[in-house]
């Protein structure tokens, strides 16, 4: 390596955050710059009032490679959800759940009148199937929609709009079901062979901790400092913050799809974007709703998409005597907080006819217009990759993959290890 390599790192979400430890571990002096006052990016957490406060219904699937390598799960303190959904509709609540994950459920589940019975045999033979497959089969070959592939396995229509659209928009943010099927299958195998869970203390704790080893391996982070500019110098670039250029042998633009965009001129990188409301509610914990820890999905509209009681999966998101409600409506809405407020309890209100929800308190609302970029069929084949900059500039964003947090700590990785064999190999 090119003695007293430095390099800078642009952005301090969880790619940045990731790229910048295994740059400091093979002996880089790397500093990273992020333009906000916390590390992070899209994934951030607000504590007020008792309460935690995720930028938006985010969790962690704990079965994601990238996220058992880069991530201490024990000292997360992870709070699990439990396998499967409670299907909403007016006056009618039913549970679909995993059986083999979930034996509580397994008699609601096998009676469950939202889907067939072929199914759930279906669910079954799925799962097996894609269990055979890696991630580099599942990511490559024919493509098409979600709600065509699972049309042509031959799942019911109650199985796509009940249970499918409602669950999957709530992974994708498309309740219609036209993103790519890739990200469907990874998904399913994602979920069948781990859980969903958030940190106890809010999904703010993975870039404090990923933050956190980076600085222990040795890198240097700088927040309220943006990059604005990279500019290819010689061998070298410079990059052009606050008034001020820093010299660095390569750069690592771990930014916003826009702005990586702006700084690199890479018109691949995507930022067609899929964005969504989530509102917090206070409800008193002694009239909690009977879901457990399980999803509410919507199966007789889509406002909302679906309704979590986050204290029933981790009590520390909210003060004892109350329970958190999270509740998500899909894309950028025009309507008030207080109009969405009045869908929100209007939907509750039909679910659960038996409760009163006059005490429920709106107490926050996230809009979050760019949560994740779109992903037709076939998008990955369009997508940047870490090396597409010409010179010692590299990308690292979920948009080099695929719009997750792991394809977010895959890339940080690999845009690492290309700036590490590249400054390798310089005279």
């Amino acid at each position: 390596m090119t003695e007293d390599a430095t390099v800078v790192v642009a952005g301090g979400g969880l790619a940045g955050l990731v790229a910048s430890r295994h740059l400091a571990e093979a002996g880089v002096d790397v500093t990273l710059y992020e333009r906000e006052g916390t590390v992070g990016g899209r994934v951030r957490t607000h504590r007020e009032g008792g309460f935690v406060f995720d930028r938006g219904f985010q969790v962690l699937f704990t079965s994601y490679p990238a996220a058992r390598r880069e991530l201490d799960f024990g000292t997360l303190d992870l709070r699990r959800f439990t396998p499967g959904a409670c299907i909403a509709r007016p006056g009618e609540r039913s549970i679909l759940s995993d059986p083999l994950r979930d034996l509580g459920a397994l008699t609601e589940s096998l009676f469950n009148r939202e889907v067939t019975v072929r199914d759930k045999l279906l669910t079954l033979k799925l799962r097996r199937e894609l269990a055979k497959r890696s991630r580099e089969e599942i990511f490559s070959g024919s493509d098409a929609s979600i709600g065509r592939y699972l049309r042509e396995y031959g799942f019911s229509e109650g199985f796509v709009e009940h249970f499918a659209a409602p669950f999957y928009g709530g992974i994708t943010l498309d309740r219609s079901l036209s993103t790519s099927k890739r990200v469907f299958e990874y998904t399913f195998r994602a979920l069948s062979n781990g859980a969903i869970a958030v940190p106890a203390t809010g999904m703010g704790a993975i870039p404090r901790q990923l933050a956190d080893r980076a600085e222990a391996a040795g890198a240097t982070v700088e927040t309220d400092s943006e990059v604005e500019s990279v500019d290819r110098t010689g061998d070298g670039v410079t990059a052009a913050l606050d008034g001020e250029s820093v010299d660095a042998d390569a750069v690592v633009v771990a930014t916003d799809p826009k702005s990586a965009r702006d700084l690199t001129g890479i018109e691949s990188v995507p930022t067609d974007a899929r964005g969504c409301v989530t509102q917090y509610y206070a409800y008193p914990a002694a009239k909690r709703i009977d879901a457990g820890k399980r999803l509410i999905l919507n199966a007789a509209g889509e406002d909302p998409n679906h309704v979590v009681d986050l204290s029933a999966v981790a009590p520390e998101y909210s003060p004892d005597d109350t329970t958190l409600l999270s509740v998500t409506f899909l894309g950028e809405r025009t309507e008030t907080d207080g109009e969405l407020a009045d869908l929100t309890h209007e939907a509750l209100a039909s679910w659960y006819p038996e409760h009163s929800f006059a005490d429920l308190e709106l107490v926050r609302t996230e809009r979050v217009p760019f949560a994740q970029f779109r992903q037709p069929p076939g998008f990955r084949e369009s997508l940047p990759g870490v090396r597409t900059p010409e010179g010692p500039v590299y990308l690292a964003g979920d948009y080099t993959g695929w719009s997750s947090i792991n394809a977010a700590m895959e890339s940080g990785r690999r845009a690492a290890e290309a700036a590490i064999d590249d400054l390798q190999v310089r005279p």
